[in-house]
C-alpha cells in the first residue's frame, strides 16, 4: 500500500536496507550513493566485496546521472534503454565520479537496470535515490521469490521488507522451488 511504500522509501533515504520484489526475485536494496549502506548489503549477505552490485533506477534520466558516457557509447545506451527498459536488461557502463567504487568492485564501472516491476519502480521513484540491490538472500543461497523467503534467510538482519508476494515471476518462483527441492533431496541423500 501507499504507506508501506512511503515507509520503505524513507528507510532507503535514511540509510536502511529494504527488501523489495522485482520482476525476477526479491532484491536487498540500499541507497547506492551511501557507501555505509552499500557496505551493509555486503555484510548482511556475506557477499565478497569483489562481487559487484547492480544499481536499480526509476528511469533513463536517473541512469545517465550515474554513468560517464559520451559519443557512440551514449548513443548505444539510449538505443538499448529505449528498446529494453523498463525490463531485466542490465547495462554495465563507466561510472560517474559520485558512484561509490565498491558498487563495481573497483572496476570503474556500474551495472544499471530499470526494473519493470511496478512496485520496485514506485519504491525507487518515491525514494528519489538510485538503489543498489542484489538478491535478498545470504551469498550463495537460493534467490528469494517471496517475502517469507527473505525473512527465512535474513531473519537476523535488521531490514525493512516490502511485501509484494505473488508478484515475482512465475519462472523465477519455479526455479527457486526446484533448487530448494534439489537441496532437500541432496540433504536426504547425505543422511541415508
Amino acid at each position: 500500500d501507499d504507506a508501506g511504500i512511503a515507509a520503505a522509501a524513507a528507510a532507503l533515504r535514511g540509510g536502511e536496507l529494504v527488501a523489495f520484489p522485482t520482476e525476477t526475485v526479491y532484491g536487498l536494496g540500499a541507497n547506492a550513493l551511501n557507501e555505509a549502506s552499500v557496505l551493509r548489503i555486503f555484510e548482511v549477505k556475506g557477499r565478497p566485496l569483489s562481487d559487484p552490485l547492480i544499481v536499480h533506477v526509476a528511469d533513463k534520466g536517473d541512469a545517465l546521472r550515474l554513468a560517464d558516457l559520451q559519443g557512440d557509447a551514449l548513443k548505444i545506451f539510449h538505443v538499448l534503454a529505449d528498446a529494453f527498459w523498463p525490463g531485466a536488461l542490465t547495462m554495465v557502463v563507466p561510472a560517474a565520479p559520485q558512484v561509490p567504487a565498491m558498487l563495481g568492485a573497483g572496476t570503474g564501472t556500474v551495472g544499471l537496470r530499470c526494473p519493470s516491476h511496478a512496485l520496485a519502480r514506485r519504491l525507487i521513484a518515491e525514494a528519489g535515490v538510485p538503489v543498489a540491490a542484489p538478491s535478498a538472500n545470504r551469498f550463495g543461497h537460493t534467490s528469494p521469490t517471496r517475502a517469507s523467503h527473505v525473512l527465512d534467510d535474513l531473519r537476523a538482519a535488521d531490514i525493512f521488507v516490502l511485501d509484494g508476494d505473488g508478484s515475482a515471476s512465475a519462472a523465477a518462483a519455479a526455479a527457486a522451488a526446484a533448487a530448494r527441492a534439489a537441496a532437500a533431496k541432496h540433504d536426504e541423500d547425505l543422511v541415508q
